[in-house]
């Protein structure tokens, strides 16, 4: 099935915005008297990661899905991408919507921005949603891994390399179409992207991710409602560190999805709409 057809029957539109200097796409759905969800990607991604999300979180909320800062077609300024770059572009983003408060739900990297957004930024967060979520651990092997795939898939954009790329995000390496390896193909194939995807990957050294993970104090300081949402088979990281992850917020709740890799929120996005429809309710 298209990706795209997930958006049928959807109201939407697609634009660009000036956020502080950054030349932003993004999607927008559901009405402006709503209250604000932002969806935040991963490492190597872009807002079309949420389509088979927006439209049920629309009948609810102002939904926006964001290319962030470096990625997609977002404007890609040549330095490394740390925290502090992704929520203040973040902050940018919701100053030029004229948002002053929204949900986050992010997976991966976006999960870490949506942290350090409540531990740093309170006045802008509503409830947050933290989805097989980076910024809490480092393991070598792992970050190695996905360092070298994506590295490759952006020096060398293949079909084959973009396909093992998103293999990795999958327990069920067969849902991965040739249309969603075409849309990564054409993020990757934009003149200078390979010096992007360095600067995304920063994350997973030593030297950029240790100073940036988020400390016990940090966590501690969040004070928005927090769902942490785990699986049964990511491969980023175990049970374990997603339960750390919610110990560490006061009144975390803490949910796993089963049959699913890294990406649970494509891989089984009904019960990933239900989970984090009702923990935004409240």
């Amino acid at each position: 099935m298209s990706m795209w057809l997930e958006m049928l029957g959807c109201e939407y539109r697609m634009g660009y915005v000036n956020a502080g200097g950054v030349r932003t796409r993004y999607l927008e759905a559901g009405t402006g008297k709503r209250e604000t969800l932002v969806f935040l990607h991963g490492s190597g991604g872009y807002l079309e990661a949420y389509l088979r999300n927006i439209p049920a979180h629309a009948e609810h909320y102002r939904v926006f899905a964001i290319d962030m800062i470096g990625h997609g077609f977002t404007d890609k300024p040549d330095h490394p991408y740390e925290p502090r770059h992704y929520a203040q572009h973040l902050t940018d983003f919701l100053d030029a919507m004229g948002v002053e408060r929204a949900h986050l739900s992010g997976e991966s990297l976006g999960g870490w921005v949506a942290e350090y957004m409540a531990a740093t930024r309170p006045e802008r967060v509503g409830r947050i949603i933290l989805n097989t979520a980076a910024g809490v651990h480092y393991d070598p092997a792992v970050s190695e891994r996905i360092r070298s795939l994506s590295i490759a898939a952006a020096a060398t954009p293949s079909r084959e390399n973009i396909r093992k790329r998103l293999e990795w995000l999958m327990l069920d390496p067969s849902v991965v179409t040739d249309e969603m390896v075409d849309m990564r193909y054409r993020v990757y194939t934009q003149p200078g992207f390979a010096r992007s995807m360095e600067n995304i990957m920063c994350l997973h050294t030593p030297e950029f991710r240790l100073p940036n993970l988020m400390t016990d104090e940090e966590l501690a300081r969040i004070e928005a409602p927090a769902l942490v949402m785990w699986t049964t088979h990511d491969p980023g990281s175990t049970i374990e560190v997603g339960q750390r992850l919610a110990r560490g917020i006061r009144g975390a709740q803490f949910q796993v999805m089963a049959n699913c890799g890294h990406w649970p929120q494509f891989e089984d996005a009904a019960t990933f709409n239900r989970l984090q429809l009702a923990f935004l309710a409240g």
